[in-house]
């Protein structure tokens, strides 16, 4: 099930609210949030519902135990255990046939590939799960004796399937303690219609642009198709994802929940390393404190250690060569930047280093989109015009799309942001209160008019972070 459909939207979120809202008592609403994260996750994958809890279960008995032998040997030999069987089952369902190809293509041995399917949100679940038992270790929150607790944690439908990342720690008085306030639910709501747009329109139709343009054989795909091409992309997985997260966190609101920001408009960026401060934010927070700062961080073989993280960082999103020389690339430029140009970018006029970062977003993302080395070769070729500059064919898929791209470039700048600091002081005002609620229950009820409308009207309807 996915935020964006119409079974999730009419009839599970409805029947949800009902019962988590009838109930003022804390215990009887984690109760109903955690059935209904459990039927939500069993909706698509129902076998690996069980894998989900059973990660879930090794984290809270190894907290237990890293507790109750907290200061000696055996505290870390339980949380070493924790680590490596919650990371088992990630290396099994994701990385084992990948790792299993390589090795026979390069050794040329025979080693059976499992061929089983991803369980839906893996990533995102393990690393939840991971940040419990490292925290309870470090003494940074207090160990979970309730498992159903730790389970509506793990599971929490709101941000299961693609995060964001939400750590224990964001959370855990949460689980115990949260106000359901009025005026924080209307504020979970507009984030919910805001992120649902985003999904809907915006990521949906840059996605049907791009997958007309290079989704097919690239042998003739010219260089304005290759480059609107890739653009396009670049809107759709920015609005899909962070429409997503924008999503989550408007549920969490909604119940009572505060999930940390994951986005904060990574396209005006002035340089690669502000560009990853800035997008999906939960996960490159994750790698700093979870994997470079306990390696050294800066302090002892900085570049091992970062070179280390954008290889994991790669693999996290997907078990592919792919993926490997996306987090390569990266490292390059965050080194090229450390080293040498981020100081030059700093004196530069904001226009060059706003320029200069896009244009290596954009190639980035070839390596995320296209999975194998020809395609991604096929594709900068026909970028720097082998092909021609432009086709008869593509120019008409651009025409009859072109009004979506100037829109989202548009909402992918901070304009909303913007105009709600110039506002500030007019909601001081009575009326102008009156004025702002009564436009937020338009908008929400407007964006789920529009959004429902294109659900009806189109099949197409990713989650391009599902598969990760």
């Amino acid at each position: 099930m996915v935020f964006s459909s119409l079974v999730f939207l009419y009839i599970f979120l409805p029947l949800c609210l009902a019962a988590y809202f009838i109930s003022k008592q804390i215990k009887i609403r984690n109760i109903v949030l955690l059935i209904f994260s459990l039927v939500f996750y069993a909706w698509g994958e129902p076998v690996y519902i069980l894998l989900m809890i059973a990660t879930t279960a090794v984290d809270f008995f190894a907290g237990l135990f890293v507790e109750k032998y907290r200061g000696t040997k055996k505290s870390k030999l339980f949380l070493t255990l924790a680590v490596v069987l919650t990371l088992s089952s990630l290396g099994l369902f994701k990385y084992y046939d990948f790792f299993a190809t390589t090795t026979n293509d390069l050794f040329a041995v025979h080693i059976p590939p499992l061929g089983v399917a991803l369980p839906i949100g893996i990533s995102f679940y393990t690393f939840q799960a991971l940040t419990y038992v490292v925290d309870v270790y470090r003494d940074r929150v207090p160990v979970q004796t309730s498992f159903y607790k730790l389970l509506l944690y793990v599971s929490m439908f709101p941000q299961l399937i693609a995060g964001p990342i939400v750590r224990y720690s964001d959370v855990c008085e949460q689980l115990e303690v949260r106000t359901c306030t009025l005026q924080k639910a209307a504020q979970g709501i507009v984030r919910f219609c805001i992120g649902l747009l985003k999904k809907t329109v915006l990521a949906n139709f840059a996605g049907e642009l791009c997958e007309q343009l290079i989704g097919g054989d690239l042998s003739a795909l010219s260089m304005l198709g290759a480059w609107v091409g890739i653009l396009a992309y670049a809107f759709q997985i920015y609005f899909d994802f962070s429409g997503y997260s924008d999503m989550a966190i408007g549920l969490g609101k909604i119940f009572g929940f505060d999930f940390p920001e994951n986005f904060r408009y990574p396209y005006v960026a002035r340089s690669i390393n502000d560009f990853w401060r800035r997008w999906h934010i939960t996960l490159s927070t994750f790698f700093r404190d979870y994997v470079y700062i306990p390696m050294g961080g800066n302090r002892k073989r900085w570049a091992v250690n970062m070179l280390i993280v954008w290889l994991l960082t790669g693999l996290w999103h997907g078990a592919s060569w792919n993926f490997v020389l996306w987090g390569l690339y990266y490292f390059v430029f965050l080194m090229i930047e450390k080293l040498w140009l981020g100081e030059k970018l700093d004196k530069l006029p904001a226009i060059v280093g706003h320029l200069y970062s896009l244009f290596v977003v954009l190639v980035g993302w070839v390596f995320f989109y296209f999975e194998s080395l020809p395609e991604i070769k096929a594709f900068f070729i026909a970028a720097f015009g082998a092909n021609g500059f432009s086709d008869v064919t593509q120019r008409t898929v651009i025409v009859n799309y072109i009004a979506i791209l100037p829109v989202c470039a548009i909402c992918a700048m901070p304009i909303l942001p913007y105009l709600r600091k110039k506002l500030a002081n007019l909601r001081e005002k009575k009326s102008w209160r009156v004025l702002w609620s009564s436009g937020q229950t338009v908008f929400a009820a407007f964006a789920l008019l529009i959004s429902t409308a294109a659900l009806v009207g189109s099949s197409y309807n990713p989650f391009l972070y599902f598969r990760f």
